[in-house]
Formats: structure tokens, sequence, C-alpha cells
């Protein structure tokens, strides 16, 4: 299917369902008498995010019936290096979800032979959508948006900190304290999919985090790429959607800055 085809077809019916889906979040209540542990320090999924996945599973599959799911609650060990498959993340920043702190996402990629072709990341409750197709541009409410041109000394950059993984604090809180140094200041949102928009969009001019999955970062990735911005992995080497990865990402300025330091 074509990029137009995408945009004008199966975009307006993703973000249909995305938004249905999200009044289970909006509707939550008891969240944390929901909450089981997964692998990991402190790694959580509450029922919440089981049921949303479920809605999104079963309307993706209305949409796209020949698709694969790759889903972080489910699935997770599907192979989707060939064909078409849908990469969802039923509410990325569950631990702010179960805080109450309204900084968490529904992120959902439409992937071809393991590389997205669709992303679409709703904050229900600031009521933005960010959305892109391939070679279509990127969009928050349907108004076309862009990475900023601010360099590193003009800007803000966003942590991600691998708190389920113990060997990667240290590292992560280095890495923190080096573009301290080097920006206006640092933001830790608990949401890849949302840090991810915000360099889309021109609210922070680079984000990094050590380990993200496909699920967390495939639907910002495309939308940081198609608002002209650049996505590598910590060292600067080519994403691959297929697994875990370090990730980062930013407008082209503050990019080549960071691979220089």
């Amino acid at each position: 299917m074509d990029g137009e085809s995408l945009r004008e077809t199966i975009l307006p019916q993703v973000e249909a369902l995305m938004k249905k889906a999200s009044r289970i979040m909006l509707e939550a209540g008891d969240i944390a008498g929901s909450v089981d542990a997964k692998t990991g320090r402190q790694n959580f999924v509450t029922d919440y995010d089981k049921r949303v996945q479920d809605e999104l599973q079963q309307g993706l599959k209305q949409i796209l019936p020949e698709a694969l799911f790759l889903g972080e609650e489910s699935n997770s060990g599907t192979d989707i290096s060939k064909g078409t498959a849908w990469i969802v993340d039923p509410i990325d920043g569950t631990t702010n979800f179960i805080k109450g702190l309204n900084m968490s996402a529904i992120s959902v990629a439409l992937a071809e032979d393991g590389s997205p072709k669709l992303g679409a990341v709703y904050n229900p409750y600031a009521d933005e959508f960010f959305c892109a197709v391939k070679g279509q541009g990127a969009y928050m409410n349907h108004k076309a948006i862009h990475v900023s041109d601010n360099p590193l000394e003009h800007g803000v950059v966003s942590i991600g900190t691998a708190p389920y993984y113990p060997e990667l604090v240290d590292r992560s809180f280095e890495m923190a304290r080096h573009y301290f140094d080097r920006c206006i200041d640092i933001r830790r949102c608990g949401s890849a999919a949302l840090d991810l928009c915000s360099v889309a969009i021109g609210r922070c001019e680079l984000y990094v985090e050590m380990r993200v999955y496909p699920w967390d970062y495939a639907a910002g990735a495309l939308i940081v790429e198609e608002a002209g911005g650049l996505v590598t992995d910590a060292e600067g080497g080519k994403i691959q959607y297929l697994h875990y990865t370090s990730c980062k990402a930013g407008n082209p300025i503050a990019m080549r800055e960071s691979e220089r330091e």
C-alpha cells in the first residue's frame, strides 16, 4: 500500500481506534490495585495495559486482517522481519499511569518487512495525536510539525534512565550529566514515545535512552524522521526495528553536535 493510501485510508481508522481505546485509560479507577510486576527492576503492567492492547489488537485486525501483531503485553516474540505488522505499546509510560502523572501514551506503528511505514502516538491527557506516514510528513492534531533548528546549547535534552536494567543505570546518569553540561536543561518524561514526539515538534532538541524496544520507539522514530529529524542508536548506528536497542533522536544540528562529543 502506497503512502497516500496509508494516509487517507488507514491512518484515519487508526486514529479513531486509538482515541476509542484511550477511554480505558481516562476512565481507569483503582489503578494501583490492578498492578502486576514483570521481569526487570520496577517493571510493571496493569490490567488496563492488557485491556487497551486487546481493544487495539481486535480493531487493527479489522483494519488489516493479514497483518501480524507485535504488542508489548503479548506476542512480544513475533517475528516482524517479513510482511506487514502492527507494533503496539498500549500504555507507554505505565509507571506514570500508575502514579497519576498524566504523561502516558498509546503508540501504534505499521511496519513493512521490519521498517515502519506509519506511526501514531496519542496522549489522551493532552489530547495530542502525533502521526506520520513514510514520505508524507509529520503532524500533530492534523497540523504539520517540524523539529527545531536549535543547537544543543540552546536546547533541552530528554533522557531515558533505563530503570528496568540495573546494569545501564550508571551509564544513563553519566550521559545525563554529560548533556546537562551542554544544554539548557534535561528532562525525564517516562515515555519514550512522548520523548520522541517532543523532539519531532521542537519541544526538545535531543532524546537519548540506553534501551528501548520496538513498541517503545517504532512509531515515534518515524514521526521524528518525517518531521525532519534523525534517529540512530546511541553510537550513531542505524536503528533496527526488530529487537531492543539504544536510541538517540534529535534535530540535525543537535545530532551532529552530539556525535562530535
